[in-house]
């Protein structure tokens, strides 16, 4: 994976807070009167902004309220009429500086949203929250390469305010398009405020989980299958792949327990009553994913070494064979080499029935030598 560019927020991290209220101006002002004092100076950023927004819209009383003027919108939410909801894909570190500036966000969070390899946490600020989360996509067979990713893995960040909601997605596999008309479809839940799309985003994520741990299960059920049938077999490879990516889910999938539990059993002021009860739910659901990876890595791991076993133990089988066939072979090469010495007086040379007694005794001490190694499985 491509290494992320955090040229401009990594440098700011490196500023006491009066120099990065200079790099973030609107951290001078209040959550509240930030767009007051701030917005009608950024019309060029938030333009720019908006280049990297999938969507964007104004929910007021759970409904979507028709607007064309993103800082006209972002006003009114202010204003305590509604909130805004803006989906970005793989913003540049110019426009999350630009974002930071629109909505006040604090420039860790901003660093942490730069890039796609964030580990999934939880972290409160003054005036909202940031929830990082790893996403997880199943690659077909078709759309596999050899030896590639069974697995893939993206990144979707969100920010709570008050007023806001902002969604930053990393990978082609974290479209949120479906989840927002659902979600517009239900305005009672969105009536709930942005904590209704934070519930919202990380239950379409940990359903995702749930998807891809089931076609994960079915490749594991067919290599099963493959490595145990009686001539099976033993692909290798192709069972460390799925390992290797059974543990990128495991990285994916249990860092993300601590957060859920908490926002699903601490009040938060962010966070609606009736909404903490369905992180409940999710919790839930990631606990089973959780269980289910864990599982994967477990028999995998025992598949590996059968099928390793399996493999040694036919080795072994072919070297009993060949040592077998040559026992047998080195009576008639031993009898042969020793009437092949061409000394003038050895027994039986000139007797009539030498050549066929010689023979015979190849072929009784062979078929006896075959017999017993059969009996005792060598052959």
């Amino acid at each position: 994976m491509a290494r992320t560019n955090r040229t401009g927020l990594a440098r700011s991290l490196a500023l006491p807070r009066a120099q990065l209220r200079n790099v973030y101006p609107a951290l001078r002002y209040g959550p509240l009167d930030v767009l007051k004092q701030h917005i009608d100076d950024t019309s060029s950023a938030t333009s720019g902004l908006l280049d990297a927004a999938v969507d964007w819209g104004l929910y007021s009383t759970g409904r979507r309220v028709p607007s064309n003027d993103f800082q006209h919108a972002v006003r009114t939410a202010q204003k305590g009429e509604g909130f805004v909801w803006l989906g970005l894909h793989e913003p540049s570190s110019e426009q999350l500086e630009q974002l930071g500036e629109v909505f006040s966000l604090h420039p860790l969070a901003l660093e942490d949203a730069s890039g796609a390899r964030q580990r999934p946490k939880l972290e409160r600020h003054e005036n909202d929250m940031f929830l990082a989360m790893r996403t997880l996509a199943y690659v077909d067979s078709v759309d596999r390469d050899a030896g590639g990713d069974v697995v893939e893995t993206g990144a979707v960040m969100v920010f709570v305010g008050e007023y806001f909601v902002i969604t930053v997605r990393h990978g082609k596999h974290t479209a949120l398009a479906g989840l927002r008309r659902h979600l517009e479809g239900n305005p009672e839940q969105l009536s709930l405020g942005p904590s209704a799309v934070l519930h919202a985003v990380a239950d379409k994520v940990v359903d995702e989980y749930l998807a891809v741990v089931d076609a994960v299960q079915q490749d594991l059920e067919e290599i099963e299958s493959t490595v145990f049938a009686p001539r099976g077999n033993t692909d290798i490879e192709r069972i460390y792949q799925l390992k290797r990516d059974v543990i990128e889910m495991k990285r994916t999938v249990q860092p993300l327990a601590a957060p859920l539990r908490e926002l699903s059993e601490r009040p938060r002021r962010l966070v609606h009553a009736e909404i903490r009860e369905y992180f409940r739910d999710v919790s839930d659901h990631l606990a089973r994913v959780h269980e289910q990876v864990a599982g994967f890595d477990e028999l995998l791991t025992s598949i590996l070494q059968a099928g390793l076993a399996r493999v040694s133990i036919a080795e072994n089988e072919d070297m009993r064979k060949i040592s077998a066939w040559v026992a047998i072979a080195a009576v008639p090469t031993m009898i042969a080499g020793i009437y092949g010495m061409n000394f003038e007086y050895m027994p039986e040379l000139h007797q009539t029935w030498g050549y066929p007694a010689v023979l015979g005794l190849m072929g009784t001490v062979c078929a006896g030598l075959f017999r017993g190694f059969k009996r005792n499985g060598w052959l």
